[in-house]
C-alpha cells in the first residue's frame, strides 16, 4: 500500500474513510493498494487522482512499516509530496482536511497510522 502525507506550506491533507468502509470513520492519509506491475509511486499517483481528484508532484518516501491487524499483515509506504494541479475533492472518501501538523492527534486514525502521525509530529518542515 501506498499512502501520501499531502503537504502544503504548514498544513497536511486528511482524508476521512467512508462509515461503511473497513475502519469507517477514521483519517488517515489518502492512498490505496498497488495494481500488478505498478510502482508505489504510480499507485500512490492513480490513488490520489481517483480519491481526489488532483495530481500530486513527485512522492518522496517518508517512512514504511508492516503492521499486524488481527486479519492481516499490511505494508503500508508513505510519502510526502504536494498538489501539482487540481482542487482536491471527497470522491471516495467521506470528506477531506487541511490540518496543521501539531493538529493531527486531535484526529482518529488507523492503528496502522499512528507510528507516521508521531513521527511527522517530531520531524521538521514536511517538504512536499
Amino acid at each position: 500500500m501506498a499512502a501520501a502525507i499531502i503537504c502544503r506550506k504548514d498544513m497536511i491533507l486528511l482524508a476521512r474513510r467512508k462509515p461503511e468502509s473497513h475502519l469507517g470513520g477514521l483519517w488517515e492519509f489518502p492512498g490505496g493498494k498497488k495494481e500488478v506491475g505498478e510502482t508505489l509511486e504510480d499507485c500512490l499517483r492513480r490513488e490520489v487522482r481517483e480519491e481526489l481528484g488532483v495530481d500530486i508532484s513527485e512522492p518522496l518516501p517518508f517512512h514504511a512499516l508492516h503492521y499486524q491487524y488481527p486479519e492481516k499483515v499490511m505494508e503500508l509506504n508513505f510519502f510526502t509530496c504536494s498538489i501539482i494541479q487540481g482542487i482536491p475533492q471527497a470522491l471516495e472518501c467521506a470528506e477531506i482536511a487541511w490540518v496543521y501538523k501539531h493538529e493531527l492527534n486531535s484526529f482518529a486514525f488507523p492503528p496502522a497510522d499512528i507510528p507516521v502521525v508521531h513521527k511527522i509530529l517530531q520531524s521538521g518542515s514536511l517538504a512536499g
